[in-house]
């Protein structure tokens, strides 16, 4: 038996071996199965038992036999970490609520630090090894084939077993994002029942882990055991890997596509071969023939200088997200060797071209098929327990596009399979690279090995991913750059897998003796700061260049999801349950934020007010960071929202909730980030359009109105205005004189028009008449303090407002009007989709949300509601309407089914008793 890879980052010497990045089709789903690949392939998913070796103390030999007894281990299904195999088992109360974790053995390393830097306590359970053991039926007919085990994810080390014999041991499988890949012909029996046993052992210190970093706490088995999918499929003499097509356009009219294919080959005899790798790329066929010595892998590659038919004109071009089609071409590409399929791979590609420069300011810009892009995104985090649930993945994609963002980061959590795909789908880009703050960055601590499994992850990962057209960059390092030494053997590896997008030294600005200045930042802020922070700073983290990471703070859950993660006794007031769901080291509780609002709104004396508050904070907050780079972009070239989602319930860092709950933060995002948005700027007065899509918008009009606390009108205009494709263009300026009145608050009202008078975009702010006085001197890396904080008491004595709402529901869509009749400013109005008995419907996601209705004002807003939800609530559903000054209404109302020619039910609001 053999492990292969790359043999340019060989780690045991006396072995063969080599790391493969398979894109294994079948593991994608049936839809995506039937496309793969003719020869056999079997996920080995199911029907997996679990357990500790400290109670078993097994002898692999023994335990990857037949009569291995396994009475009293866990059933499992794979991929899963110890720890998750568990909670499935029920072993442990929900891990995730309150702080269940900490009563789980092995959870007693300090509240706060980084677990991946300790030791296991010397008392866990998971300072043993586990087993992985499952018994798999491979057909007779596959007798006299090539079969290969591959492996996608194994944290960290492993022994492994198969029908009594050793495949591989812990020196040669160690690494958490390398994926493996073993010749068992010689050890499996076909007809008859195999049986794998896999020993995993959690990583040390010292070793290149899964680490969670300050976003929650880590589970104490540190995500030990088999965290990627396992499969098991056969070729023939000569193996086909990691097939991909690169494109190059000629010019910028993108009518001529100049694509390059590649793959790896891989003869598995002892003998030399001669054959031919011949497929087809987006339905042109290509084929050479191959000579391979007796066990060699070689990269295969096809250029439009030697294949001319790769010259494509009039090309379906792939786009991100929003600014056009996506289209996916197929690429497939098979070795005949003496007239048979010895092995045939399929893949999917778009036809673009990514590339970065850096501007005349030193700012990393981004282009997609030649044109600028803004980046606008945000930071990605898995399931704390790796937890892989397509469902959940597909809606937090629905979520991010509508949120009109285009880029997900990636630090460290290298995704499924599926996820990529997704991205590829719809249009997303996405940044990849290695993680912080533990051994992955503790360079001076490597040894020769370290830089081994080093350069072997980022080989598997890089030939997992680089076919997929959503990956636009990848970081070599995060809160660092790597020395010079590991630099440069990640770019020979960047280089020899053929990556075709930009590579970054790390997330941070400090350039490197190799590739010199990285044309990012990693400036901060990630607690709270307020609004015009982003507009005023110039030197941290405001809206110029391109910033990593970075965030206006703590997103605080809606009280329904506090209610799910908190004990009812720890719900309010805050207490340390609270802070043990905020962030780790220097985010471990969220007193920057409560005493900012304290500050500025007022002191929040009830679960319910302080919540309603917050929501608003989080809009106001979101919204200004990202206006603010769209404003001034490409001055500003991109923004990392620090994050978009969460690995267990938080008070922190999301635009979402664990339980995909849409709240402030969401919406704020969502407004900001309008392909077609008018915006006012807190350090000038000015008001911009901002287009974010390559369509010029001409014959526009933008219209202000400013107030005082009182609605008394202090400025109007209307201004005409053509704004040109991906542009950000002023309108007018709003007098300063204007802000000057006796008021301690300002309302700024804003719409933009079409040439039919029909509005594209609405905004609205509450402005102080004295912005924040920020303490630069006193900045540190998680946010900029207010020496004089900015006053929006006035907000909590608002004349009371009265809302008047009807709803209708059609299919999937529920359709809401609501009026102002009062004289009063509504103020932040939200809308919330509940069942019949109350409990709010997660995954909705509304037009609009978080609102301002003058008064006479009247608003229509659509709320989708996904179909699985819409078979939950067949016995009706309430809207319920809420805002800072305006009595609570719910809205009862039947679910009726979307026939052409049926009356919709349509119900009028009741206030609540």
């Amino acid at each position: 038996m053999t492990l292969r890879t790359r043999t340019t980052n060989c780690l045991i010497h006396r072995s063969r071996l080599i790391i493969l990045g398979v894109w294994l089709a079948a593991s994608h789903g049936p839809a995506r199965a039937a496309a793969s690949n003719p020869l056999s392939e079997v996920l080995l998913k199911s029907g997996w038992a679990v357990q500790s070796d400290c109670k078993v103390h097994g002898v692999g030999a023994e335990l990857s036999m037949p009569n291995a007894r396994t009475e009293g281990w866990y059933p499992a299904s794979v991929p899963a970490t110890v720890l998750a195999v568990q909670v499935a088992a029920g072993e442990f109360r929900d891990p995730f609520v309150g702080t269940n974790l900490r009563s789980i053995p092995g959870t007693s390393y300090p509240l706060g630090e980084n677990f991946s830097n300790l030791d296991m306590p010397a008392d866990s359970p998971y300072r043993c090894g586990w087993w992985y053991r499952k018994t798999f039926h491979v057909a007779a007919t596959e007798r006299g084939k090539t079969i290969w085990l591959h492996f996608g994810g194994i944290n960290y080390r492993a022994d492994i077993w198969l029908n009594g014999r050793k495949i591989a041991d812990s020196d040669q499988v160690q690494g958490a994002y390398r994926t493996y890949e073993f010749d068992v012909t010689k050890a499996i029996k076909p007809g008859e029942e195999n049986v794998l046993a896999v020993e995993t052992f959690a990583p040390t210190p010292t070793d290149l882990g899964i680490n969670w970093v300050d976003w929650n706490p880590c589970p104490p088995d540190k995500d030990m055991g088999l965290w990627g999918a396992l499969s098991l499929r056969t070729s023939g003499p000569v193996a086909v890997r990691s097939p991909m097509a690169t494109t190059h356009f000629k010019d910028a009219s993108l009518q001529t596509a100049e694509l390059t294919v590649r793959a790896e080959v891989n003869n598995a005899t002892d003998h030399p071969v001669e054959g031919r790798l011949e497929g087809t790329v987006a339905g042109i066929p290509i084929s050479q023939p191959v000579r391979l010595a007796a066990g060699e892998e070689r990269t295969i590659s096809f250029a439009p200088s030697d294949f001319p038919q790769l010259r494509i004109e009039h090309p379906q071009v792939w786009w991100p997200v929003d600014q056009g089609a996506h289209p996916l071409q197929t690429l497939t590409l098979r070795f005949v060797l003496n007239g048979s399929v010895s092995d045939e791979q399929t893949s999917r590609f778009g036809i673009r071209e990514v590339n970065s420069e850096l501007t005349a300011k030193g700012y990393r810009l981004f282009r997609v098929n030649q044109r600028p892009i803004l980046i606008r995104g945000a930071g990605w985090s898995q399931d704390m327990l790796l937890r892989q649930q397509p469902e959940r993945l597909a809606e937090e994609f629905r979520m991010v596009h509508d949120m009109h963002l285009n880029t997900i980061r990636l630090e460290g959590k290298m995704e499924t399979d599926e996820f990529f795909h997704l991205a590829d789908e719809q249009g997303f880009l996405v940044i990849a690279g290695w993680c912080c703050c533990d051994h992955w960055e503790h360079w001076d601590k490597w040894t020769p090995d370290t830089l081994n499994v080093a350069t072997a992850s980022l080989t598997s990962q890089i030939l997992r991913i680089r076919s997929h057209p959503s990956l636009i960059a990848w970081f070599n390092g995060s809160d660092n750059p790597p020395p010079a030494n590991v630099e440069t053997a990640y770019l020979k590896v960047l280089e020899q897998t053929n990556w075709p997008n930009a590579i970054v030294s790390s997330a941070s600005a400090a350039p490197t003796t190799v590739s010199g200045p990285s044309g990012v930042k990693m400036t901060g802020p990630y607690d709270f700061v307020a609004p015009s922070y982003w507009l005023v700073d110039t030197k941290y983290g405001g809206a110029y260049g391109f910033n990593t990471e970075t965030s206006p703070g703590p997103a605080i859950p809606s009280l329904q999801s506090l209610k799910k993660m908190l004990p009812p006794d720890h719900q309010w007031p805050q207490d340390a349950v609270w802070g043990y769901h905020a962030g780790g080291e220097g985010f471990q509780d969220i007193h920057v934020f409560n005493d900012a609002m304290s500050a500025t709104y007022g002191e929040a004396k009830t679960a319910a007010r302080y919540n309603q508050v917050a929501q608003s904070m989080a809009f106001d907050g979101e919204r200004a960071m990202f206006e603010a780079y769209g404003r001034n972009k490409y001055n500003a070239t991109g923004v990392i929202q620090w994050m978009l989602n969460n690995a267990w319930p938080s008070s922190i860092w999301h635009l979402y909730d664990y339980y995909l709950d849409a709240a402030g933060g969401y919406y704020g995002t969502k407004k900001a980030c309008e392909f077609l948005h008018v915006q006012y700027s807190y350090d000038d007065h000015s008001v911009y359009v901002v287009n974010s899509i390559y369509k010029a918008a001409p014959g526009l009009t933008a219209v202000a109105h400013v107030y005082d606390i009182n609605l008394k009108e202090l400025f109007n205009k209307s201004t005409p205005l053509d704004v040109g494709p991906d542009s950000s263009t002023k309108a007018f300026d709003i007098p300063q004189e204007v802000f000057q009145t006796s008021s301690t608050v300002y309302f700024v009202q804003l719409e933009l028009k079409n040439a039919k008078d029909m509005v594209e975009s609405r905004n609205f702010y509450w402005v102080p008449a004295k912005l924040t006085e920020f303490d630069w001197a006193k900045t540190t890396y998680t946010h900029t303090p207010a020496k004089i904080s900015e006053d929006m008491t006035a907000l909590q004595s608002l004349a009371p407002s009265r809302i008047i709402a009807t709803a209708r529901s059609a299919g999937t869509m529920v359709h809401l009007h609501v009026s102002n009749p009062s004289k009063a400013l509504a103020f932040q109005v939200a809308a919330e989709l509940d069942d019949a008995q109350g409990a709010k419907l997660p995954r909705i996601t509304w037009s609009d949300n978080y609102i301002e209705l003058m008064p006479g004002e009247e608003r229509d807003l659509t709320a989708l509601l996904p179909s699985d939800i819409l078979s939950r609530v067949e016995s009706g559903l309430k809207v319920k309407i809420e805002g800072w000054n305006v009595e609570p209404v719910t809205i009862s109302s039947k679910v009726t089914p979307e026939k052409s020619g049926s009356p919709l039910l349509v119900t009028k609001a009741t206030q609540d008793q």
